[in-house]
């Protein structure tokens, strides 16, 4: 039976739907990567797909999402013309795809996390790129950041470059990693020795994405990239993967 439906268990979507200058900065740094024909896995309520379609040009956007209530957003986003018309939306998770859909991008946007066999997710991805194409990846960084935010949310695990470098099958090649956003690795911190708060108010999140955020987006480059609340990593699809 393939899967179409799953409800998720976080409900933190529509405060981080506000955070414009953190999904700015790294939007930006994945644009050169997306191509034509994009496949945004687990897009939630649309609020980065919204930055994405904005700031790109891509012909076809598939938005794959397996809760029912987002995917109730998502269309009423698009009817009320927050999402582009090239954007397509369509409850479930990798197993309702075609096996000959193709994409130029495949993207988890903070979703890696929330999937428990991550490796088996990424091979199966793999398998609808096509040659050149992309696999993206944002996810939180470092496992001794894992708080009680994270339990309420769904998260299995946070990561770190290592756990990147295990073989997705050879015909994944790794080609980006960077560390993002080094003010907020420090309010996780607070948080998970400190406050042990397992939901950041509207009020931290505005303060975060307004005035920690622009100092990150400088601070990052001068540490060239090499610590921050999370991590990205872009994938190249080197050739034709068989055995999946």
């Amino acid at each position: 039976m393939v899967e179409t439906g799953r409800e998720y268990v976080g409900r933190e979507l529509e405060n981080f739907a506000t955070v414009l200058n953190w999904k700015r900065y790294w939007s930006s740094m994945i644009l050169p990567y997306l191509g034509k024909r994009v496949l945004e896995v687990g897009a939630g309520i649309g609020s980065s797909t919204s930055v994405l379609t904005s700031m790109g040009s891509a012909e076809r956007w598939l938005c794959l999402e397996p809760d029912h209530e987002n995917i109730g957003l998502l269309q009423k986003a698009k009817g009320e013309g927050s999402l582009p018309e090239s954007c397509e939306i369509r409850q479930g998770t990798l197993a309702v795809l075609r096996p000959e859909e193709a994409f130029d991008s495949v993207l988890y946007i903070d979703v890696l996390e929330h999937i428990e066999d991550d490796k088996s997710e990424i091979k199966r991805a793999a398998s609808h790129l096509a040659p050149g194409g992309h696999l993206i990846v944002l996810a939180p960084a470092y496992p001794f950041l894992f708080s009680e935010f994270d339990r309420a949310i769904g998260h299995h695990r946070r990561y770190t470059h290592s756990m990147f470098v295990e073989s997705y099958g050879d015909s994944l090649l790794m080609t980006s990693v960077r560390y993002l956003d080094c003010m907020g690795l420090l309010l996780s911190l607070g948080n998970r020795v400190l406050l042990h708060s397992s939901h950041p108010s509207k009020r931290q999140l505005s303060f975060w994405d307004r005035f920690l955020v622009p100092i990150s987006r400088r601070v990052d480059r001068i540490v060239n990239y090499r610590f921050g609340r999370s991590i990205l990593l872009v994938y190249e699809k080197t050739h034709e993967q068989h055995g999946t």
